[in-house]
């Protein structure tokens, strides 16, 4: 895909979709909750939920700021004040246009990936604040935080190796 409509279609609907659920949960939920816990899932933090949703819209809108604010700042900056290898080659006239829309694609697909990770975190500590008497299993955070370091380090190999093969080597990224 040579835009960043579907992740960011898709970061819209995933934020919306846990805006809706989450706030659908609030009433329900107790004026203190459990809001950070062990590795083994026993509780060890302590919130009202006032400041445990705020907490929550904040960490949505840092994902919202990788997703949209950070290529629209470097779009905006001066070629001067971006930092890339080979940036006179990258952000040259003809490939400009393309070099931001590989970083705007780029940072969408990582919001995405933000977003979901803490959407899981915030969702298991109101699952157990809404079932305090089961005993939820702590391994599908576990799972979601090792594939957000999986795609990160994914990512990030994908980032270097479009930025740094140089250009007239034959090898570069696409």
């Amino acid at each position: 895909m040579k835009d960043s409509r579907l992740p960011k279609s898709i970061f819209i609907v995933l934020a919306a979709f846990a805006a809706i659920y989450f706030w659908s949960n609030y009433a329900q939920l107790p004026e203190v909750v459990a809001s950070h816990f062990n590795s083994r899932g026993a509780v060890n933090g302590w919130q009202t939920k006032s400041v445990f949703f705020a907490f929550f819209v904040g960490a949505v809108a840092l994902s919202s700021l990788v997703a949209f604010g950070i290529p629209c700042i470097i779009s905006k900056m001066p070629v001067d004040l971006i930092n890339l290898p080979y940036k006179e080659y990258c952000l040259a006239a003809e490939r400009k246009v393309g070099t931001l829309n590989f970083l705007d694609r780029s940072f969408a697909w990582f919001g995405c990936a933000v977003l979901l990770l803490v959407t899981t975190a915030v969702n298991y500590a109101i699952q157990r604040n809404l079932h305090r008497e089961a005993q939820l299993d702590p391994s599908a955070l576990v799972y979601v935080l090792g594939g957000f370091f999986i795609f990160t380090i994914l990512w990030l190999i994908r980032m270097l190796t479009h930025f740094t093969t140089h250009p007239d080597s034959g090898l570069r990224g696409k």
